[in-house]
């Protein structure tokens, strides 16, 4: 049962060209650097990644972007990687762009074992209806764009037909961690941390503190160990290594109420 490994590289040894990834994270919260780092370096490429974001300030999923090894993502926010939109209009990766919420519920129903599932969110837009550039010609013309999905009525609302997501791997980071692979995650890094450990066939957690089994109250469990396979323990430096993407500070005078806003730096 202990599922503890030695190094990040042993924890993504069976990655092999091609393969599908959940990742985990939001914006930089909860992001398994140290695994994605390992990955870089096992020189594996035509990834498939499924993550709310592909990585910001040439961290995380970033890295494996800048270095072309990424053939497809299926996520819900480009926000200001701007190497992502570039790579995306210029026709060298496919995008699946879906509503935040589908993105979970897919992730989480692909874990659960449920094949798929109705939904309103998407209803009357290219969601449903295709024609959602999935990859651009580099010439401003679309190449490949979603098909039409499934579309049916309950008691008079239609809804989307929406499949769950399974991968062969998933990367997750979380703020405590057992020998069994039960997981604590910590604030905004539990968004989808959790779901993306259900969606993998293989699932590897990095974890910020490595607990013994019995450690960690059942009741604070967010995942069970069944869904994870391997646990990398970070040093503490690794676990400190956490960076912000937009530093905001009150400005003077704030405190006391004579000046009002925010200064972002």
């Amino acid at each position: 049962m202990d599922k503890v490994v030695g190094s990040a590289a042993e924890a993504v040894a069976d990655a092999r060209d091609g393969a599908s990834f959940a990742v985990g994270g939001f914006g930089l919260s909860g992001v398994p650097n140290e695994l994605i780092r390992a990955l870089h370096a096992a020189g594996v490429s035509g990834l498939t990644v499924v993550s709310n974001n592909c990585g910001a300030l040439d961290s995380g999923l970033a890295v494996l972007l800048a270095a072309g090894r990424i053939s497809r993502v299926t996520g819900s926010y480009i926000g200001a990687n701007k190497e992502f939109a570039r790579q995306y209009l210029a026709g060298e990766i496919e995008v699946e762009l879906i509503p935040q919420g589908t993105l979970a519920e897919r992730l989480r129903a692909g874990g659960c074992g449920i094949p798929a599932f109705y939904t309103p969110a998407g209803v009357g837009t290219q969601v449903a209806d295709g024609g959602l550039p999935w990859r651009y010609d580099g010439r401003g013309g679309v190449a490949l764009a979603s098909p039409p999905k499934e579309v049916r009525e309950f008691d008079g609302t239609p809804y989307v037909l929406e499949r769950g997501i399974r991968t062969d791997f998933a990367l997750v980071r979380a703020a405590k961690g057992d020998r069994h692979g039960n997981l604590v995650f910590n604030k905004s890094s539990r968004n989808f941390n959790p779901l993306a450990a259900m969606a993998g066939r293989v699932t590897i957690a990095e974890v910020e503190e490595l607990v013994e089994p019995g450690a960690i109250d059942p009741d604070e469990v967010h995942l069970p160990g069944i869904f994870v396979q391997r646990v990398l323990a970070l040093t503490p430096e690794q676990a400190a290594d956490k960076r912000i993407e937009r530093r905001t500070v009150s400005a003077p005078g704030a405190a006391d109420g004579t000046t009002q806003g925010k200064v972002s730096v």
